[in-house]
């Protein structure tokens, strides 16, 4: 391709990008969903979180399922300002108690509405949130009235597998995680500081 139809080509994507941009005129928090069965969701939600406390923004985090084993990221973004609450019970395969694992939902989740309706908050993480609906732990219902009741500015983000339609259609941004190969598949252990 000579240079003068390659600066053609990309005049006319300058000018499709920069008349998207021109009508993207809202200026609010947003509902991000990071779904799917591949590995990176809760990763993606950190990076996330971390480029806010970056740009000064003030995040919290509540992380269900996840257990109280070390944690990098917490280790981390706690250093910065960013609260977590965890859900101590860990993986519900690991528990197999359907009431304890209800009760500890419920008891985090009410850490999750506090947060929710920070004001100061600018973006709330809500980690495996969608096992919890799932699972019956937590009522659907309430968890989109607590979301549409959140300050204007602030942005929320989902993560989990089989995350319920409704909460997918509540949410401004979806991105489903798609496996394609995981190490683990080929009996390489999961690594601290790689995989958690």
């Amino acid at each position: 391709m000579n240079d003068e139809r390659h600066q053609q080509r990309q005049q006319r994507l300058k000018e499709k990008v920069d008349a998207r941009i021109a009508t993207a005129t809202q200026l609010r928090g947003i509902i991000m969903i990071f779904t799917g069965n591949g590995k990176g969701k809760t990763t993606a939600a950190f990076g996330t979180v971390t480029r806010a406390v970056g740009h000064g923004l003030q995040a919290g985090v509540i992380q269900f399922i996840k257990g109280e084993w070390p944690n990098g990221e917490k280790n981390l973004l706690q250093q910065h300002g960013v609260e977590f609450q965890v859900m101590s019970t860990g993986f519900t395969w690991d528990t197999q108690n359907r009431q304890t694992d209800t009760e500890a939902a419920h008891l985090v989740w009410q850490h999750g509405k506090r947060m929710l309706a920070d004001p100061q908050l600018d973006l709330v993480v809500l980690d495996e949130l969608t096992y919890m609906i799932s699972y019956d732990y937590l009522p659907l219902d309430e968890v989109i009235e607590v979301l549409n009741a959140r300050p204007s500015h602030q942005s929320v983000i989902i993560t989990g597998r089989g995350c319920h339609r409704d909460l997918l259609n509540q949410a401004d941004t979806v991105t489903e995680m798609r496996p394609v190969k995981h190490a683990f598949d080929s009996g390489i252990q999961a690594q601290q500081g790689i995989d958690w």
